[in-house]
C-alpha cells in the first residue's frame, strides 16, 4: 500500500515537473515574440527650415467678361440676311443679323414725298408771308406741317436702323440662335457677344479679411482648366457692402488674358494678398497626418529599444497649419528649424517605429508646380 502511494506521488510529481516545464517554455517564446522589432520602415525625409511666406489667402472666383451681353432683336421682324458666324471675333459695329425693312422702306418713300412737299409749301408760304399776303397763323401751320412730316420721317428712318442689329462692342461672339426667314419677336436673344481681354474675377472674400484687401493689389489666379498657367491680375474694386447670406463681400480684379484662355463663367482658385509677410516651416503636404484629435508630422531622432540599443525612428509631434502654397503647407508651430520630418510613408508609421530613409525619389515640394498638361 505504501509503495503503491509513493509510485502515485513521484508519477504526480512528474506529471506537474513536465507541465510546468511546458509552461515555462510557453512563457520564454511570449517574452521572445515581445522583444522582437519589425525591420525599418522606408521613408523620404526633408531637413526643415524657416521660409518667408507672403500672407495669402485662397479663395474662390469666378470669371467675368469686361463687356458681355446677349444681343437681341430690338424690334419685330423677319430675319433677311444673318452677317456672322459662331464663334468669331467681332468689331464693334459690324452688322449681325439684318431684318426685313421692306415695308418700313415703303413707308419712307411716302413720308419722303410728304416732307419735300411740305419743305415747298413753307419755302412759298415764307415768301407770301413777306408780302403781307397770308396771315401768320397760315405761316405757323405750314410751319408746323413741315416739322411734322420730318419728324416722321426720322422715326421711320430710326426704326430701319434698329431693324438693322450691330456689335455693341469688339468681342468673341458665341453659338447663333437664330435662322434666316426666322420671325422674331421683341426682345429674341440672337448671340453672345463677350470681350475676354482683359477679363474680370469676382471673389467673395469674409468680411474680417475684407479690411486687409486693397485696391491696386496683386493676386494669383490657377485653375485646373487650364493646367500649368498662372494669371497675374490687380484688385481693381471692392463692393461697398457685405452679402448678408454669406458675410462675403465681393472684390474683383482684372486679368489680362490674351489667349483666351479664361471664358465667362470659369470657376478659378485665387491666391489673394491678406497683411504682411510671415515666417513658417515650409513641408510638402504629404508630411501631414491629418486627423480629427490634430494635425501632425513625424520627426526622425535617435530611440532606444528595450534593450537600450539605440536606433533611428521617429516620435509624433503635433503641429499647426495655416496656409498652403502649391505643394507645400504651413506650419507656424510645433516644430523648430534643423529638424528631419518624415515626408511621405506616415500612413504606415506609429510612434516609436523604427524607420530607413531612402531619399532618391522625393514628393512635391514647389510653391508654385508646373505640371505637365494632360
Amino acid at each position: 500500500m505504501a509503495r503503491r502511494l509513493i509510485v502515485m506521488l513521484v508519477v504526480v510529481a512528474a506529471l506537474l515537473g513536465a507541465l510546468g516545464f511546458f509552461k515555462f517554455r510557453q512563457v520564454e517564446s511570449a517574452v521572445q515574440a515581445s522583444a522582437f522589432q519589425p525591420p525599418p520602415e522606408a521613408v523620404t525625409s526633408i531637413v526643415t527650415k524657416r521660409e518667408q511666406w507672403p500672407a495669402t489667402m485662397s479663395a474662390i472666383g469666378t470669371t467675368e467678361a469686361v463687356h458681355g451681353v446677349m444681343v437681341s432683336a430690338d424690334l419685330p421682324g423677319t430675319v433677311a440676311r444673318i452677317n456672322f458666324d459662331s464663334g468669331k471675333a467681332v468689331h464693334e459695329g459690324e452688322i449681325l443679323v439684318e431684318l426685313d425693312t421692306r415695308q418700313e422702306r415703303a413707308q419712307l418713300a411716302s413720308l419722303e414725298a410728304q416732307s419735300e412737299l411740305a419743305h415747298a409749301n413753307f419755302g412759298r408760304m415764307q415768301e407770301l408771308l413777306n408780302a403781307g399776303v397770308i396771315s401768320r397763323q397760315e405761316y405757323d401751320q405750314a410751319t408746323s406741317q413741315q416739322k411734322a412730316t420730318e419728324a416722321n420721317v426720322a422715326e421711320i428712318r430710326a426704326t430701319i436702323a434698329r431693324k438693322t442689329i450691330r456689335a455693341p462692342f469688339s468681342g468673341i461672339l458665341g453659338i447663333r440662335k437664330v435662322n434666316l426667314g426666322q420671325y422674331l419677336p421683341a426682345g429674341s436673344p440672337i448671340v453672345s457677344n463677350q470681350t475676354l481681354n482683359p477679363i474680370y474675377v469676382n471673389i467673395g472674400v469674409p468680411q474680417q479679411a475684407a479690411v486687409q484687401v486693397h485696391v491696386g493689389g496683386k493676386l494669383r489666379v490657377t485653375t485646373e482648366d487650364v493646367a500649368g498657367k498662372v494669371f497675374n491680375g490687380n484688385v481693381t474694386a471692392i463692393d461697398s457692402e457685405v452679402d448678408e447670406a454669406t458675410r462675403n463681400i465681393q472684390v474683383q480684379a482684372t486679368l489680362p488674358n490674351a489667349d483666351g484662355k479664361l471664358r465667362p463663367g470659369m470657376f478659378v482658385q485665387v491666391e489673394l494678398p491678406v497683411g504682411v509677410s510671415r515666417q513658417v516651416i515650409a513641408l510638402p503636404a504629404s508630411a501631414i497626418n491629418y486627423a480629427p484629435y490634430g494635425d501632425s508630422v513625424f520627426v526622425i531622432t535617435d530611440l532606444k529599444d528595450p534593450k537600450g540599443q539605440t536606433y533611428r525612428g521617429v516620435k509624433q509631434q503635433f503641429v499647426k497649419i495655416e496656409g498652403s502654397r502649391g505643394d507645400q503647407v504651413g506650419i507656424i508651430s510645433g516644430l523648430n528649424p534643423g529638424e528631419e520630418v518624415v515626408t511621405s510613408g506616415v500612413f504606415k508609421l506609429r510612434n516609436g517605429a523604427a524607420v530607413q530613409i531612402n531619399n532618391k525619389v522625393q514628393p512635391g515640394n514647389s510653391p508654385a508646380p508646373n505640371p505637365e498638361d494632360s
